[in-house]
């Protein structure tokens, strides 16, 4: 299940929006910004259904 989630990037701090898939669990994973190109980590926390739970997105280099 893919979802559309809209995000802040935290290096330039312009919003954006991605698509993230819970479908597979808990995950972390790195993302570029769409407008600056830097590298967010995402925190994807999934429910047991597959549905997203959170969303947590912070710099690479924290």
């Amino acid at each position: 299940m893919l979802v559309n989630a809209n995000i802040r990037c935290p290096y330039c701090g312009e919003m954006f929006s991605t698509v993230v898939d819970p479908s597979a669990g808990s995950q972390a994973y790195i993302e570029d910004c769409q407008i600056c190109c830097r590298p967010i980590e995402f925190q994807i926390t999934a429910r047991m259904d597959g549905a997203l739970d959170g969303l947590v997105v912070r710099r690479d280099d924290d």
